[in-house]
């Protein structure tokens, strides 16, 4: 009996080779679901049902049929906890100048990971994002990854002349440095979306090992206005972090999310200020730091999040050189 349902499974994974195989899909709806990033059986059987039919110009109970049949295709289930050791073995880390900011984040800003920096204007998001997107570009052994960078501005704050400086300090071809990053200036939060729905190719084709966005949450504060819209703005920047997730495990990528702040009225003593995104952000950011400015050039970040690292905090600064102890 066992044979038989091997067999009949052999037989289903032989006729669905394609996403044109697979039932209610044709050849149009299969290209409309690559476009916007399910291109393969795993990301079909795991696809909520009404996304899937919104994005691919079909109805709910076709993507139903297709989801169950793509998950005929692929081994969705419990794995041991060993085999999930093996696979964070091939995590890395990209430093970030300052040795003890590296050490509060366990060795500097990890891959398959969300890290998110919230704070103030002028605290020194952005600098430790323009930090990373040379870093990165550095071989392994010098600290970064050997690859490139995506780099999605919402807020006109990207500054190539910032990157120039930043690269000539470590003694590295600035304009060699300039074309391993890939920059979208997004106009929207809608158009945010989409260009990291859209990165896949540009992550293959560029070898991306860092995904930056300074800042995640501008455009939804600013789309979505009032009590009456917070619902749709959550459901949507739970859904854009969840993708930023897919494509930190799938590519062994670092991702880098600067967020804006509020001062919370309720707190009446101590520090009010808050970060944007409520509950969606603070669950899916892997490592969440806040960063207040201090005297002169340093600032003062502290590890609000974390799996698996203490809270505590690290003081560093912001130099026409880059971030250093």
């Amino acid at each position: 009996m066992a044979e038989d349902k091997d067999k009949d499974k052999e037989k289903k994974k032989k006729y669905y080779k394609d996403l044109e195989d697979l039932p209610g899909i044709g050849e149009v709806t299969a290209e409309k679901l690559r476009a916007a990033g399910y291109g393969e059986f795993a990301a079909l059987a795991t696809a909520n049902p009404h996304e899937l039919a919104e994005a691919g110009g079909m109805g709910v109970e076709s993507a139903k049929k297709a989801i169950e049949a793509a998950k005929s295709m692929v081994e969705i289930g419990f794995e041991t906890a060993e085999t999930v050791f093996e696979r964070r073995k091939n995590i890395v880390r990209i430093k970030t100048g300052s040795q003890a900011l590296d050490d509060l984040l366990g060795g500097g800003v990890e891959t398959m990971a969300i890290t998110e920096m919230y704070g103030k204007f002028s605290s020194g998001k952005s600098q430790l994002g323009f930090q990373l997107v040379v870093n990165v570009q550095r071989p392994v052994d010098q600290g970064g990854l050997g690859g490139g960078v995506l780099f999605v501005d919402t807020e006109a704050t990207f500054r190539p002349e910032r990157i120039v400086q930043l690269a000539e300090g470590q003694g590295m071809d600035a304009q060699a440095v300039l074309r391993n990053i890939q920059v979208a200036r997004a106009e929207n939060s809608d158009h945010q979306i989409i260009l990291l729905e859209k990165a896949e190719e540009t992550i293959e084709k560029n070898n991306i090992k860092l995904i930056v966005i300074d800042s995640l949450t501008s455009h939804f504060r600013s789309d979505y206005i009032g009590r009456g819209a917070l619902s749709e703005r959550q459901q949507k920047l739970n859904k854009h972090v969840h993708m930023l997730q897919k494509l930190a495990e799938k590519y062994n990528l670092a991702v880098y999310v600067t967020n804006q702040v509020m001062d919370n009225p309720g707190i009446l003593f101590g520090d009010p200020t808050t970060p944007i995104g409520g509950h969606v952000l603070a669950h899916m950011s892997t490592y969440r730091l806040y960063v207040r400015k201090s005297k002169d050039d340093k600032r003062i970040a502290r590890l609000v999040d974390s799996p698996n690292m203490p809270e505590g905090e690290a003081v560093f600064r912001v130099t026409p050189g880059g971030l250093t102890d």
